[in-house]
């Protein structure tokens, strides 16, 4: 019986594969006919695609049947073709693509998890395609996020690149996802993007796609502002060896090198790697010890022992076994090593020796896809460089010998008892860590003929974070935290009007269960589309939110809330108690209206206009001890700026902070600390803004961008968990936006018969930035932060205020050459008028920047 039963089973599977047939044929350009390698062909609406390889050929196996192919390439303009398939037959379809200057009619995949024209797809989302990378003549991809619509992009120096959309960024930013080849491309327990521990080298990425927007119904929590998906090249349609070397000012140097291999018709392979090394701007933060025996309230120091070189290795090798004519397993390693200066929101760190890596395996066929990785991070000897330069002044200031006070520095603060005695409080400046993440999905698509299209899927992971008491409250051992979610897309058509429908629920060790709906309607033409989309996100708290325990108690998480005690000033009574609530998961419904055209073929326009409403808002860290009543209502200078109330954080919890953090004395035999910053959930906050793209060929090879966004927002005055202050009213004052009403982006580039051209503008309207103990502001007297008034180019607080951030014009300019279709010879100014150019708190205004690079790519062995 067995036996039989095995028998019919595979005369059934040899009768499924006898009936599918095939789409094949060459894709090549109009004009020329040369074949175009690494081409998308894709079925429409599924995830079966190929690329073509060096001869601009492919393959398709599908099942009897009418299918229509989207055929795309970057520069082309993407064609549409229907085909018919018969089973044991092969169908062939040639197509040859027509150039174009501009952009929209891309084939995408990161809005809906499947492949659609960017024109079509639910979403705003642009793309970076791999021409623009590889013509940009910088080791840093990141530097092409900035001309993107919507973005907010700063550099805090030469290597440093934030990225941030719609509104509220920080120093210490996790709220926009960003993934690498199906990967959390993010930092295990402060949930930061890696940026510059990123182990992807430049030449392996095949185009990046940025989403603007809530995107967690898909990609699950923290995908809340938006998504950057990053997908690296196939090796058997990009084979081949490219070496590329780069030197700039400020000491800049990088070699990379990746070869891919097809080795039959089974096996390919890629590797990947970089090194890079340079010096960043002459800049010394000045650290603050507030006293209020120093003149002015506070004793000034330059970061102790700063190192301001810079290098980074980083590589990545992958492995395709291809099962069948559409199905892969692919299954990838990737590395670094990185040495830097890192913002955040309590100074800047000195990261040494931070070490990323990653284990992936993944099975990818037209219905089933299948996703297993692990992260690790580690460091043992990352260094906070304020706490160390405060630790080493307490040592010197009480006579200490430098041989002493160094060594100490990274672990103890001397607390001085009398002119002999003291006490070394551990105050340690060591970041480690020793985290690791596990992830696994499965996701499965099928399209239900006349009925609707589906993909359904679920996600797994398992956070374990490890920072051997030196930056958690991590005593016990490890944190571990899990989640599980699953996601359901569903998707059909009415003639020109497609309806797309999907939900999520998470279930959350901390949080419980959430539900995440999204609803979209995109009506389309042949070369235009109108979307109406409904979608909610939400942003569960880090690990670091919850758990921190940084410069000995200074920035504590907020996973148990806090008791605060106020002190009457004047009579020196406790005059109240109140209590901070733990944090929430913060949550987002946005509603979005936007219009995609192709105008012509010269012109494409990319607009939208959304409006959202957050509840439980997630703060940048903020002092918990507020201050309050802090004006002198009889007009006496000398009291004008003595609080009337001052806050003194008593309990995290249950536990006191004395246990954690240095506290003082309080009236009623307690003991307090009077600046414990820490993240709140705020109430209601409404931003709204419009977003707008316009791409135009101006003649052939010759393209002209223009970028416009703003952004509003208002604040439920009748919520006072929007008290940020706590004077008892809601106002503006109250919580930082960090983020510019306007920016303008415009760009020329031209690339034509190997040579190529960008000129690039960028000018961001002056805004006010509030993040910890950082600050970039203009005047105003009556804005109390962290115990001070808000003047431009004074203390404020613990951090030097050098006026608001934005407020410039900057401009990029780059030219290079491809000759012999094997050596690129390209180079770049950044800041060409060398302006004065700050973009980010606790950084250097940013120089020009000249970087000049030489490529080299080698055909795969056995092509000419």
């Amino acid at each position: 019986m067995k036996k039989t039963f095995t028998l019919i089973c595979l005369l059934c599977s040899l009768y499924a594969v006898a009936q599918r047939g095939s789409i094949a044929g060459k894709v090549s350009d109009q004009g020329s006919g040369e074949a175009l390698t690494g081409a998308s062909v894709v079925v429409e609406g599924t995830n079966n695609g190929a690329f073509t390889d060096a001869d601009g050929a492919y393959e398709l196996s599908l099942a009897p049947g009418n299918y229509v192919l989207l055929i795309s390439y970057v520069g082309y303009e993407t064609q549409s073709v229907t085909a018919s398939v018969e089973g044991g037959k092969t169908t062939t379809v040639d197509v040859q693509l027509p150039t174009t200057g501009i952009q929209g009619s891309e084939v995408v995949v990161s809005a809906s998890r499947r492949a659609e024209k960017r024109t079509n797809a639910p979403a705003t989302i642009s793309v970076i395609g791999s021409k623009a990378i590889a013509e940009l003549p910088s080791f840093n991809v990141a530097e092409l996020l900035g001309r993107q619509k919507g973005v907010d992009y700063v550099r805090s120096g030469v290597l440093g690149i934030g990225i941030n959309a719609r509104g509220f960024n920080s120093a210490f930013n996790p709220k926009n996802l960003q993934i690498n080849d199906n990967r959390l491309s993010s930092l295990i327990a402060t949930g930061l993007p890696l940026g510059a521990l990123s182990t992807t080298v430049k030449e392996d990425v095949e185009r990046i796609e940025v989403i603007l927007g809530p995107s967690s119904a898909l990609y699950g929590p923290n995908a809340h502002n938006g998504l950057i998906n990053t997908i690296t090249k196939d090796p058997r349609t990009s084979q081949g060896t490219t070496v590329a070397l780069g030197m700039g000012n400020q000491g800049v140097f990088t070699g990379r090198l990746r070869h891919a291999m097809k080795l039959s018709d089974k096996f390919a392979f890629k590797i990947s790697g970089e090194y890079t090394q340079g010096e960043e701007f002459d800049f010394i933060d000045t650290v603050y010890i507030l006293s209020a025996a120093a003149p002015g309230g506070a004793i000034a120091l330059p970061e102790y022992l700063i190192d301001r070189e810079f290098n980074s290795l980083r590589g990545e090798a992958q492995a395709y076994y291809s099962v069948n004519s559409t199905s892969d397993i692919i299954v990838g390693y990737g590395a670094s090593n990185s040495n830097n200066i890192g913002n955040t929101n309590a100074g800047r760190n000195q990261i040494r020796d931070w070490r990323v890596s990653w284990l992936q395996a993944r099975y990818v066929s037209p219905r089933l896809f299948v996703n297993v990785y692990n992260s690790w991070s580690s460091t043992d000897s990352t260094i906070a460089m304020n706490q160390r330069t405060v630790n080493h002044f307490t040592y010197t200031a009480a006579g200490f010998p430098e041989s002493v006070a160094r060594p100490n520095s990274i672990t103890t603060q001397w607390f001085r008892l009398s002119d002999t005695t003291g006490l070394a409080l551990p105050r340690g400046a060591i970041f480690q860590d020793y985290s690791q993440r596990l992830n696994a999905e499965v996701q499965y698509n099928y399209q239900l003929p006349k009925i609707f299209d589906f993909i359904i899927g679920v996600q797994y992971q398992r956070d374990k974070a490890d920072s051997k008491q030196t930056y958690l409250l991590d005593k016990e051992g490890p944190i571990e935290i899990g989640q599980l979610g699953g996601y359901l897309q569903l998707e059909r058509k009415f003639g020109r009007l497609r309806a797309v429908l999907a939900a999520r629920a998470d279930n959350h060790d901390l949080y419980g269960f959430n539900f995440i709906p999204k609803a979209a309607l995109v009506y389309a033409l042949d070369n235009s589309a109108l979307r109406l989309t409904y979608g909610e996100g939400i942003a569960a708290p880090t690990i670091l939110n919850l758990s921190a325990n940084i410069f000995g108690g200074l920035l504590l998480g907020n996973g148990e809330g806090f008791t605060v005690k106020e002190v009457d000033v004047s009579t020196q009574q406790v005059v109240g108690t109140f209590e901070v609530e733990k944090l929430q998961v913060e949550k987002i419904r946005t509603i979005e209206l936007g219009y995609k055209a192709q105008i012509g073929k010269r012109v494409y326009l990319d607009a939208n206009a959304y409006y959202n409403q957050s509840e439980n808002f997630l703060s940048p860290s903020i002092n918990v001890a507020t201050d309050r009543d802090l004006y002198d209502h009889d007009n006496n200078p000398a009291t004008a700026m003595i609080p009337r109330i001052r806050g003194y954080a008593t309990h995290r919890g249950d536990q006191p902070i004395s246990e954690i953090a240095a506290t003082t004395a309080l009236p009623d035999g307690s003991t307090g600390a009077d600046l414990v910053l820490t993240y709140l959930n705020f109430g209601q906050v409404n931003t709204y803004g419009f977003d707008m793209g316009l791409n135009v060929s101006l003649m052939e090879g010759l393209t002209s961008t223009l970028n416009y966004s703003w952004f509003g927002y208002d604040l439920n005055t009748d919520d006072l968990k929007n008290d940020g202050n706590r004077n008892g009213k809601v106002d503006e004052n109250d919580l930082p936006i960090n983020t510019p009403d306007h920016k303008v982006g415009l760009g020329l580039s031209y690339s034509h018969k190997g040579f190529f051209a960008t000129a690039w503008g960028r000018w961001v309207s002056e805004y006010d930035f509030f993040s910890g103990i950082n600050v970039a502001a203009k005047t105003n007297p009556e804005l109390i932060y962290s115990g001070s008034p808000v003047v431009e180019n004074q203390r404020v607080g613990r951090s030097f205020n050098n006026g608001p951030l934005g407020g410039f014009f900057n401009v990029d300019l780059g030219v290079g050459y491809t000759f012999k279709e094997r050596y690129t010879l390209s180079a770049q100014v950044v800041n060409v008028f060398d302006a004065e150019v700050r973009e980010f708190v606790a950084s250097p205004a940013i120089g020009r920047l000249y970087s000049l690079e030489l490529k080299v790519n080698l055909p795969a062995i056995g092509k000419k």
